[in-house]
């Protein structure tokens, strides 16, 4: 079950380590890195049901439905392609 109860951390501090993380990176370079953080992560987390509750939570919160959104905007919206790790392509 994923745990969306807000836990006592240091979210400014997270939030400055994240954006530094990115600091410098092309814009191909950042969609790597998270790409990267994110298998990180879900090796930490360990669990696959776990993982699509969070995939699905995220998605939901990014891309409301077209049917919530006004035709512009879901016209103007565009898909995002995941990046393959550049570890990955070694």
């Amino acid at each position: 079950m994923l745990n969306t109860q807000a836990h006592a951390l240091p979210y400014d501090d997270m939030y400055e380590a994240l954006i530094a993380a990115h600091q410098g990176l092309s814009t191909e370079q950042s969609h790597a890195l998270n790409a990267r953080l994110v298998l990180l992560l879900a090796n930490h987390i360990g669990d696959v049901a776990v993982l699509r509750e969070a995939f699905r939570l995220a998605r939901h919160s990014a891309a409301p439905d077209a049917g919530d959104a006004p035709a512009s905007a879901t016209a103007e919206r565009q898909a995002i392609t995941p990046v393959v790790p550049s570890h990955a392509a070694a």
